[in-house]
């Protein structure tokens, strides 16, 4: 593999690994070598350690002293409290936009959203379904215009990718459940419904971290 633009490099070789940890390809508690990582994308060696770095940010890598980088265990506590902490955001980033949107026209981007997953759903393509679930999130950004929300949904995006994809691939959850479910939270939306929203998303994300769970038994 060739990467281009040097200024980005490092963000380019995390989200290369992000992708194999996310789709399973690095197991739980593997060691992530920095040099076949170097060899394999003919990449200098520090330009990987920042792409770590990175994924440590993310909370797809643990770097231990002396021992390297290893990727994350999936547990019962860390489903659960990730499930937990990224309920709230989403309640967050729901009410601002039932709170922010001027005319119907504001909720043109989620209604695009919904229309492709609705397409990824149908292709049975698990990957550009999660990719497009989180593209809900990005699109509710400049209505919270928040910063630091910003950052910290950002930062725990891919350790819930990794989750979503594990149980959609396992088949513990369906896409047509999700669909559902986004359907009923565009109505809150609509309606600028805050206990609805919470109520949904709540649900949703209930329902979610059980799904993940018992894919991890089966896993």
């Amino acid at each position: 593999m060739t990467f281009k633009a040097p200024d980005s490099l490092s963000e380019q070789i995390a989200h290369h690994l992000a992708e194999q940890i996310i789709g399973g390809v690095l197991k739980p508690a593997e060691r992530i070598q920095e040099q076949k990582v170097t060899q394999a994308l003919n990449v200098s060696r520090g330009s990987v350690r920042e792409a770590l770095l990175i994924l440590e940010r993310r909370h797809l890598v643990t770097i231990l002293p002396r021992r390297g980088a290893h990727v994350t265990e999936l547990n019962e506590h860390n489903v659960r409290s990730l499930c937990t902490l990224m309920g709230e955001l989403y309640i967050l980033l729901g009410n601002a936009v039932a709170t922010g949107y001027q005319n119907p026209t504001d909720l043109a981007p989620f209604l695009a959203i919904q229309q492709r997953l609705a397409q990824a759903c149908e292709r049975k393509d698990i990957r550009a379904f999660v990719e497009e679930s989180f593209a809900v999130m990005r699109a509710a950004y400049p209505f919270a215009n928040n910063p630091y929300l910003q950052e910290t949904v950002e930062n725990l995006q891919p350790a819930m990718s990794r989750a979503y994809y594990l149980a959609l691939d396992r088949r513990k959850a369906q896409m047509n459940d999700f669909l559902v479910l986004f359907a009923r939270l565009l109505q809150a939306v609509i309606a600028r419904d805050l206990a609805q929203i919470r109520e949904v998303l709540s649900q949703y994300c209930q329902r979610s971290c059980e799904l993940v769970l018992s894919a991890l038994v089966t896993d």
